[in-house]
């Protein structure tokens, strides 16, 4: 089944392992066969790497754009996985945890990925929360 990109001005991407940047105008792309494939916005760099979620999703972008070095990436991610599962109780996302652990191990890094944005949304609303409560706590003392 054929992937349509629709791109935006300018917009970079990487196909399998090539970075590609769009020219000056909107353009469509259309993949017709398996290519590993991540837009601009999906492709974190290690500076990025800031927070648990980000951890996990970190080793599995790596697997999915170059699966041949998948190992040492392998080992970061279960080990990452490991301690994000060990400080979240939300059932939840324990489930959602599970989900991403069995697509790796099948090899189904993108659907990971996917998955693992979930992950990075709840971490960040986790995080506003606190820090809100953290304001009101001191604008109240």
């Amino acid at each position: 089944m054929p992937l349509k990109l629709s791109l935006k001005p300018g917009e970079r991407f990487v196909l399998n392992g090539a970075v590609l940047q769009n020219g000056d105008r909107r353009s469509n792309l259309v993949l017709q066969n398996h290519a590993a494939i991540l837009r601009e916005k999906d492709i974190m760099h290690e500076s990025e790497v800031t927070t648990p979620a980000r951890r996990v999703y970190f080793p599995v972008m790596l697997m999915y754009l170059d699966p041949d070095n998948s190992d040492a990436n392998y080992e970061e991610f279960v080990l990452r996985m490991t301690d994000f599962m060990g400080a979240v109780s939300n059932p939840e996302m324990l489930t959602q945890c599970v989900a991403v652990s069995r697509d790796v191990m099948a090899g189904e890094y993108y659907k990971a990925l996917n998955k693992c944005r979930k992950l990075m949304e709840y971490e960040e609303g986790r995080l506003a929360y606190v820090t809100e409560r953290i304001s009101a706590g001191s604008r109240a003392g």
